[in-house]
């Protein structure tokens, strides 16, 4: 089993209200255009590596509904709608829940808690689960229930503070390496798979996204595009840098899967 290969993804549109979207810091608000080409070229980068794309209508509603990454969980086997941590995109679940319907055989809902897709990283060695402010122990035990239903093996990874997700933090780069910032490193949450570490001051460059045979990444860490290359990774840099205003990055805006069917 491999954890990049992927013929299938769902995407979100965004909706002029992106630019309310949630934001740790104080940051700038994107302009929605932006965000529009942003995500118009991330899907085009999808569909270059091989992937069939569907894209729901946005949701102006939710804000951040662009990042359905967060409500939702997917897999071969099937998929999870997730209870997300901040109040705001609580409801954003039952949004996806007809379109994964149709998509999967298998579809649960995590029963307690809260946890967020952001959180979650799938490996060989296990489907790691960062507690976080959008994710807590409840929600943790209660995704280890529904991993476990498909036939996932899934482990609470205890990130340091100040990581607004896991996968904000660390990404899948192959199969036995992770991409991770120092203090992720340092954790030792990882230690069952090589690191690679983001060079300093470039933190946001450790969220990639391996798709089959490219590695999507942020064009404006060029030390990292540099590092993931010298790896032996084919690289595609993307422009996200009105995205990161908002706290995300190129694993959040997308659910992909391999699929025996896209249609």
């Amino acid at each position: 089993m491999t954890f990049f290969q992927f013929n299938a993804a769902i995407v979100r549109a965004p909706g002029h209200s992106v630019v309310n979207g949630l934001r740790a810091g104080d940051h700038a608000s994107p302009t929605y255009e932006a965000v529009a080409a942003e995500h118009a070229a991330y899907v085009g980068a999808l569909e270059a590596a091989g992937l069939a794309v569907e894209a729901l209508p946005a949701l102006e509603a939710f804000p951040d509904s662009i990042f359905v990454e967060d409500p939702a969980l997917v897999f071969a086997e099937g998929a999870i709608l997730l209870r997300p941590g901040a109040p705001t995109r609580m409801d954003e679940a039952r949004h996806l829940q007809s379109t994964l319907q149709r998509r999967f055989a298998r579809v649960v809902a995590l029963a307690d808690g809260y946890a967020d897709g952001g959180d979650v990283l799938a490996t060989p060695t296990g489907v790691y689960i960062g507690l976080s402010a959008r994710t807590n122990r409840v929600g943790v035990q209660a995704l280890i229930a529904a991993l476990d239903a498909l036939g996932y093996n899934g482990q609470l990874a205890s990130t340091p503070a100040g990581v607004l997700h896991l996968k904000s933090a660390s990404s899948l780069v192959d199969e036995e390496t992770v991409l991770v910032t120092p203090a992720l490193a340092a954790s030792g949450i990882f230690a069952r798979l090589r690191t690679l570490i983001v060079p300093e001051n470039e933190q946001g460059g450790a969220n990639v996204l391996r798709v089959n045979d490219v590695v999507l990444a942020a064009d404006h860490y060029p030390r990292t595009l540099d590092l993931l290359a010298s790896h032996g990774l084919n690289v595609v840099p993307l422009a996200v840098s009105e995205v990161a205003k908002i706290d995300a990055g190129l694993t959040c805006m997308s659910l992909r899967w391999a699929s025996r069917s896209t249609n």
